[in-house]
């Protein structure tokens, strides 16, 4: 048996992890696009590593887009297996898939006018919304704990990994020609075991190979309360003191819920700034409703919470943004307020003009609230670049850049330990270290053989590993 490392090796974005059987079957484990690797970007996401059309089956972690957003390129070239996914990931791609391509459409677009006015040759998005259609007619369903046969003698399952709604570690159970079953964990991507909104991250059977994202391997968050109290010194002295807006690029699924319900929470002490609050994307409000669907989900605190607030989502002065105009005003409005839009990296959708049109006021901020691949435009205004590239055009950044990681949605090191530590670490065959940038995952590979944990591989992208 093979496994091969297409995506996410030795990098965070574009998940996509391929076992080859015996047998000749062949599961994919993931299909996300790849953001933030600057002028690679397109190349890589168009070079899957493999033939679509050879593949059996597509299991899915979750519905992040940097683990689901090149399904729709995978339909178009030729695959016709299920994609196997929790219901709430089904539910989650239906809306960001979508977007996804209405957002590569409207960039390409946007980038093309500028090319065809030079006499450039005009570029085609990875996929259209045509695509993304079609790819979803292949999802099947199948709920957490239950063991799935995808061929005689092998099975999957899934388990609650507490990083967004639905996100699950997958759990293959593989055993053929009267051999031993080989058992293979995916992490999927490991959420916080003190999460501000969602359950913690379940326990699973004990495998033979783990292959476990590494984002945050050689760090730790801080606490979720000073997080919110931070949020709120932040909004006081751009918006109140300063009368500037706070632009806060933040992923749809995860990060915008994690936001708006910390300032219900301010709200709720009566702490919130009063101060206009906009959601600018369609997508957030979508994935909010989805969000709010499956309070199963929900952690005890955010139980306790739907005792006296029936919608810990939503508070006074909160507006979503639906169509692009109304975005386009939020421009030339010029009082203070609080945008939130997607994506978490700014390297797409209305963030990046909202940025854009900001970025050169002091009196503005830019809040970075989780990781963002430091390529990213997001990642370049982390890392104090001046000026930087926003659609073919260069910025001086005047505006102030600050950061609050304990909002990520990924675990610290401590919630990866914490989620390894249900196995036999002498039963283990191997570990994989996926999702991550090569110093985080070689800290972290030296952290696990301090715990005692034995064989552990960093693989690059397209190498493969006899298991």
């Amino acid at each position: 048996m093979k496994i091969t490392f297409h995506g996410a090796a030795q990098t965070v974005t574009g998940s996509k992890h391929l076992i080859e059987t015996d047998n000749g079957k062949k599961i994919l484990l993931d299909c996300g696009l790849f953001q933030g690797q600057g002028s690679n970007t397109d190349a890589m996401n168009k070079d899957f590593g493999f033939d679509p059309k050879t593949i059996d089956y597509l299991v899915l972690s979750h519905a992040h887009i940097d683990h689901s957003g090149l399904i729709p390129r995978l339909v178009a070239q030729g695959f016709k297996g299920d994609i196997i996914c929790t219901p709430a990931t089904r539910a989650l791609c239906k809306i960001l898939l979508l977007d996804s391509a209405k957002i590569q459409e409207n960039d390409i677009r946007y980038i093309n006018k500028k090319r065809a006015k030079l006499g450039k040759p005009l570029f085609e998005p990875l996929y259209k919304t045509e695509d993304a259609l079609t790819a979803l007619t292949y999802f099947k369903k199948v709920k957490y704990g239950v063991v799935y046969q995808l061929f005689d003698g092998i099975t999957v399952s899934f388990e609650d990994a507490g990083h967004i709604i639905g996100s699950a570690s997958v759990h293959l159970n593989i055993k053929e020609d009267g051999k031993e079953a080989v058992k293979i964990s995916f992490s999927g991507d490991v959420g916080r075991y003190k999460d501000l909104i969602l359950k913690a991250p379940k326990a699973f059977r004990q495998a033979d190979y783990i292959l476990i994202e590494s984002t945050y391997g050689d760090s730790l968050h801080e606490d979720a309360n000073p997080a919110e109290e931070k949020l709120l010194q932040i909004i006081e002295e751009t918006c109140v003191k300063r009368k500037g807006k706070l632009i806060i690029p933040a992923f749809s699924v995860g990060r915008t819920q994690e936001i708006l319900y910390s300032l219900n929470n301010l709200e709720l002490k009566g702490k919130l700034p009063d101060v206009k609050y906009f959601v600018d994307s369609p997508l957030s409000e979508k994935a909010t409703m989805v969000v709010k669907s499956y309070p199963y989900n929900f952690n005890d605190k955010v139980q306790e919470v739907l005792k006296v607030d029936d919608d810990p989502f939503d508070f006074k002065g909160l507006h979503f943004v639906e169509d692009t105009e109304a975005s386009k005003a939020l421009n030339n409005d010029h009082s203070p307020m609080v945008i939130i839009s997607s994506s978490g990296m700014a390297e797409a959708g209305r963030v990046k003009h909202h940025i854009k049109n900001n970025i050169e006021n002091p009196n503005c901020t830019i809040l970075m609230v989780g990781y963002a691949e430091p390529s990213s435009l997001a990642g370049r205004l982390k890392n104090g670049v001046n000026p930087v590239g926003i659609f073919g055009d260069d910025y001086q950044v005047l505006a102030k850049v600050e950061s609050l990681q304990s909002m990520s949605a990924h675990g610290d090191q401590h919630d990866l330990l914490h989620f390894l530590a249900c196995q036999d670490k002498s039963k283990i065959k191997k570990i994989f270290l996926v999702h991550g940038d090569p110093k985080v995952q070689f800290n972290f590979k030296d952290k696990l053989k301090e715990k005692g944990f034995g064989k552990i591989e960093v693989p690059y992208r397209h190498q493969s590993f006899e298991i």
